[in-house]
Formats: structure tokens, C-alpha cells, sequence
């Protein structure tokens, strides 16, 4: 997120697109078959970009990966990703170049389900980031976040939905994770780290209902100190997942909160995956 808070950032590298509806149609299941470097931009310049690729487009190391024409790269300090995408459905053209460097790292990976068959790091929850995009013409800093998943089945198999926010504070940063499990019951990770990574104590705060998104009626709730939040702004509306701005307050301190809502129950629908395609094509096997 932007110091002014007018601009917003998303890049996921991909194998195994869990959100691919050519993953969930194969039949070998292979995730090398399906990777994909997802770029989202919001703001005034808003763009998208998922595409699919094989095996043949992707390379990988200790301190790399490289999907098509877009990579990232690790050199000790910073975390350098170059961006040459093209959006969908409209096909915009996104290339830039984005910086994040950490202020520390947290201990370890989480489990989010019983099994432990789906692990999440926050790898590096309070971040400096810089943004310079050609295309758009598109130039910022701000705060910056980096996590990882990895499962060992989809994500719709064991869970039916999740929120997810962080919180920039003055020492560090808070995330909160409410997890719905498919067979019942849940977690709820209330999470505080300092700049450096440690981990801190934080009072679990209490659930706070929010206004379902506008066009596509997805359920929002998160969590605060006094069980208030609001919607400042919507930056994804689709049937199945919602990206918002929140304005809180966490450990006493009034904050701006990135927050996210998924329903695997809307994302395993097949008339939402047939639409998917629209946003997600793959345009070659290699």
C-alpha cells in the first residue's frame, strides 16, 4: 500500500494456480503444468494479469523464480520482481519493476487446518516497497508485506472460507486470519509482530461485522479492539473473493487495515469457474 493510501500492489507467483480452472479440470494434476506470476494493481490505474503457463515457462532457485517473461529475485536484502504481463479481459499492458525490502523475518510457518496439509508463512510482515511501473506510467512507496503458502491438496477441500487482514502499527505490524474448516469448526490466528519479526502478544479482538460487497453480495467480517470497522474502500468485487481497505483500531492504536474475504464454497461452483477463464487465460501449453 501506498504512503497516501491511494495506491495498492498484489503479486503472487504461482505453481500450482489453486484459483486455475485448468488445474481443477486436468486429469494428471500436475502443478508445474499450471504456474502463474498474478499482478493487480489498484488505484486510479487499475489492471490485472494471470497467466497461465507450463512447465517449459517456469525456472527456479534457492533465490529465484521466473514465470514467463516476469521474475523474482532474492539477493540477501531486497526482494527485486520484474513485471512484463498483459491484462485480462482487457488486454493493458503491465511492466515495471518492484523493490520490497524487509525490515525482519517471523520464526516459521503456520498450519491452518488440523492435518497441517496447508501451511502459512508471514514471512516478512513489515516491509518497505517501492513501485516503479513504465506501464502504466506509475511510480510510489510504501509499507509492504511477504508471505507463503503451500498445500498438499486444494484449498476448497478443506476449508468453505477464510478473512484475512494486516494492519501497519508504529513497532511492526498485525495480521488476522479466521479460517473456516470444510468439516466444521475453525481457526482464528490474531497475530502481532515487531519490526524486527519477533513476536508479540496481542489481545484476541473482537469480531466486527462489515457491509457485503456491492455487485457480487460477498460476506465481509473482521476483527478490533472495540468490534467497529469500516469499509473505506473496495478495490476487488467478484463472486467469490473481495479485497478491501478497512479503518480499525488494533492494540489501541487506529489503523488502515488490507483485508480479505474468500469463499471456497462460491469458488467451487462450476458455473465460477467456467467465468474464470475470462480473467485467467492460458494461451499455450509451454
Amino acid at each position: 500500500m501506498s504512503d497516501d493510501g491511494r495506491h495498492g500492489l498484489t503479486i503472487i507467483a504461482f505453481i500450482g494456480s489453486v484459483f486455475s480452472p485448468y488445474y481443477a479440470w486436468s486429469a494428471s494434476k500436475d502443478p508445474f503444468a499450471h504456474c502463474a506470476m498474478n499482478v493487480v494493481l489498484y488505484g486510479d490505474r487499475s489492471r490485472f494479469a494471470m497467466t497461465e503457463r507450463g512447465a517449459a515457462s517456469l525456472s527456479r532457485g534457492r533465490d529465484h523464480i521466473a514465470i514467463g517473461p516476469s521474475a523474482m529475485e532474492w539477493d540477501g536484502t531486497a526482494l527485486t520482481v520484474r513485471i512484463d504481463e498483459r491484462g485480462a479481459p482487457l488486454p493493458w499492458r503491465l511492466r515495471g519493476t518492484v523493490r520490497l525490502v524487509p525490515r525482519g523475518f517471523t520464526a516459521g510457518p503456520f498450519q491452518l487446518d488440523p492435518g497441517g496439509r496447508h501451511r502459512w508463512w508471514p514471512m516478512a510482515p513489515s516491509s518497505r516497497v517501492e513501485v516503479a511501473f513504465d506501464r502504466p506510467d506509475l511510480r510510489w512507496s510504501g509499507s509492504g508485506y511477504f508471505d507463503t503458502n503451500e498445500g498438499d491438496e486444494p484449498l476448497e477441500a478443506a476449508f468453505s472460507r477464510w478473512t484475512w487482514c494486516r494492519a501497519d502499527l508504529p513497532d511492526g505490524a498485525a495480521i488476522l486470519y479466521d479460517v473456516q474448516h470444510r468439516n466444521g469448526g475453525g481457526r482464528n490466528l490474531s497475530l502481532r509482530f515487531s519490526s524486527d519479526g519477533s513476536r508479540r502478544e496481542i489481545r484476541p479482538p473482537l469480531a466486527a461485522a462489515l457491509p457485503s460487497t456491492k455487485v457480487w453480495r460477498m460476506p465481509r467480517e473482521t476483527r478490533s479492539d472495540d468490534g467497529r470497522a469500516r469499509v473505506l474502500t473496495t478495490f476487488e468485487d467478484t463472486p467469490f473473493y473481495s479485497r478491501s481497505l478497512l479503518a480499525s483500531t488494533l492494540t489501541g492504536e487506529p489503523v488502515r487495515a488490507v483485508h480479505e474475504s474468500l469463499s471456497l464454497d462460491r469458488f467451487r461452483n462450476p458455473l465460477v469457474r467456467l467465468m474464470l477463464p475470462f480473467r485467467m487465460p492460458r494461451p499455450f501449453a509451454g
